[in-house]
């Protein structure tokens, strides 16, 4: 299923995201520390003690390093690449708009692949380009098909395309293999592929594994390494890539103790295999307990998958009521489903005994 729009100018709605909304618990009469959050897709393990020890040590009365040569020079190692291939960036949200500012413009084409992360149409939008996005199907576990996705391409020609792999907020992912070919294909479209979660799910390959120009990879350390707070995330791609998103970035976006953060994650390899492995069983025992309720969880390849449960929004607020916040996703034009990231075991558990309860009215 595909819609077709084009459009410019300050109109644009802002995107919905996850996360508490600290107005939203004040009024409630809630303290932010007494919300249990399963709507943000963030490493329940959170950060690496490595990652709190560096940024102690980080001085405040001093500009960070506006090129954050260290953090490029640990992520290219880390990556196999050469540092002027990697943009370290304030999230992985700020890479969404710097690569839209330095390659779009007015009245390009640009695929969205849906229904996805928000931000992707918004800046399409804010842009001025003419916007297809290409919905996957309910019937068919919002799996988007490979040969669709080829057809599009090859007929209307996109200069751009926005994929996120796995997919926010579905879960459902392509394996390497398969976007690989869509880049070599068709020359003449950039693919952005967002891997914000691709941590969580190293089986499925990297679009960054190709020496193609015609694609940029987007990747959030705040995601994997729980650096929520302090946002970081990067960009890998052909030099001439990098250089045009520097051209228009803001000068020291990434902070001093995002970038000593960042650095001490990647040495610390060891708490992020842990906590993958930990949270890959606590999602298989949390879907049994989906299960068990007689709930549908559709398939995912990601920490996080959907539920569905009729009225995502009416189940968000009695959740919350009870300390438990999920992600409704009307926002996503799924209004019956609730997004929900695993956590740990013993807070899933708290999860579904507020499910049970609101369920039977209690």
């Amino acid at each position: 299923m595909a819609t077709e729009l084009c459009s410019l100018g300050p109109d644009v709605p802002l995107a919905v995201h996850g996360a508490p909304d600290y107005g939203e618990l004040r009024r409630l009469g809630l303290r932010p520390a007494d919300v249990l959050d399963f709507s943000s897709n963030i490493n329940a393990y959170g950060p690496s003690p490595a990652v709190r020890e560096a940024v102690a040590r980080t001085p405040l009365d001093r500009y960070p390093d506006n090129d954050a040569l260290a953090l490029r020079g640990a992520l290219a190692e880390h990556l196999g690449v050469s540092p002027q291939c990697v943009l370290a960036a304030n999230g992985s949200s700020e890479l969404i708009w710097l690569a839209s500012l330095a390659f779009l413009r007015p009245f390009d084409r640009v695929l969205v692949l849906g229904p996805t992360f928000a931000e992707y149409e918004r800046m399409a939008a804010l842009r001025g380009t003419c916007l297809k996005i290409h919905r996957a199907e309910e019937k068919d576990h919002f799996a988007l098909s490979p040969a669709a996705i080829n057809d599009i391409l090859a007929s209307w020609r996109p200069h751009l395309v926005f994929l996120c792999n796995p997919n926010n907020p579905t879960g459902t992912a392509f394996g390497a293999p398969i976007v690989r070919d869509w880049i070599y294909k068709h020359p003449y479209t950039l693919f952005i592929v967002d891997e914000s979660y691709l941590a969580f799910a190293p089986d499925l390959g990297s679009a960054a594994d190709t020496t193609q120009d015609n694609v940029l990879v987007l990747r959030s350390m705040t995601k994997d390494h729980a650096l929520a707070g302090l946002r970081l995330g990067y960009a890998v791609g052909a030099e001439q890539r990098i250089a045009a998103l520097v051209r228009v970035r803001p000068p020291w976006s990434v902070n001093a103790l995002a970038q000593a953060a960042g650095v001490a994650a990647l040495r610390d390899r060891a708490h992020l295999r842990c906590s993958r492995e930990r949270l890959a069983a606590a999602k298989s025992d949390l879907l049994a307990a989906f299960a068990e309720l007689g709930m549908q969880a559709l398939p995912s390849a990601a920490p996080f998958f959907l539920v569905r449960v009729g009225d995502g929004a009416a189940i968000r607020r009695a959740l919350l009521h009870k300390g438990i916040l999920v992600r409704d996703c009307a926002s996503f034009g799924l209004p019956q489903y609730v997004r929900i990231c695993t956590r740990r075991p013993e807070e899933n558990a708290r999860l579904i005994a507020a499910f049970r309860e609101v369920r039977h009215g209690s």
